[in-house]
């Protein structure tokens, strides 16, 4: 059973939330604002957090910013702006996707639907060497979304998470950016390629020894992105 968290201080439309994604056969617990949504998360482990931008005590972008920090889980965020620049800014600081208030119950469960799919990688059949990668110095766990270099965890968020299994899997193919924004991003995404460019380069910092020169993710210049270096 997939786990939700909503953060949210509208109590009405928590409640609401809740009793919709509980008719779904989610586990879901509420928080009414970020430092309990914080300690919730830690907690319950979520594999989605549905999150208010205007929360009492922080500012629901800063939230995103330290909930994708901790984990590569992905967070949809709620608001009742509906300003481009809002929605852009979201995405650009780890959203996965942005609703804008009042929404229809359908929207929502669709797109979080959606969003799980592209996340999911609890499937029973996946062995313990397919959940399991190495390449080089870095660990990568699929089922725990955990990332090491040379045994020291790396913070991730689940955009950097997902084009990493991607280039881990597909070791030999070159992604291009429409690729990667339809993969990681989704169709209806309202940014452009540059989102990737700018994903992969903060995925070098915390990855590579020198982001100037990467080891580990090869720009192919003309096509896209590449996994360097030889597996492990």
């Amino acid at each position: 059973m997939k786990k939700i968290l909503v953060i949210d201080d509208e109590a009405a439309l928590r409640d609401l939330i809740e009793l919709v994604l509980r008719r779904e056969n989610y586990q879901v617990k509420t928080a009414e604002n970020g430092s309990t949504g914080l300690q919730i998360l830690d907690s319950f482990q979520p594999d989605l957090v549905l999150l208010d931008l205007m929360l009492p005590d922080c500012s629901g972008y800063d939230l995103c910013k330290e909930i994708t920090k901790k984990q590569a889980m992905p967070v949809i965020m709620l608001s009742a702006k509906n300003e481009i620049i809002d929605k852009v800014l979201g995405l650009e600081l780890g959203a996965e996707d942005y609703i804008t208030k009042p929404f229809d119950n359908r929207e929502l469960l669709a797109r979080i639907k959606a969003v799980l799919r592209r996340y999911d990688n609890s499937d029973p059949k996946q062995s313990d060497e397919n959940t399991r990668m190495k390449h080089e110095e870095l660990a990568f766990d699929l089922e725990t979304r955990v990332v090491q270099k040379n045994g020291v965890p790396i913070s991730l968020t689940a955009k950097e998470f997902k084009i990493l299994e991607m280039l881990l899997k597909r070791p030999e193919k070159i992604y291009t950016r429409d690729e990667l924004l339809e993969l990681v991003w989704g169709y209806d995404f309202l940014g452009d390629s540059r989102s990737v460019d700018m994903t992969i380069m903060r995925l070098r910092k915390k990855l590579e020894d020198d982001a100037e020169n990467p080891k580990y993710v090869r720009t192919i210049y003309g096509f896209g992105y590449q996994l360097g270096g030889g597996s492990a």
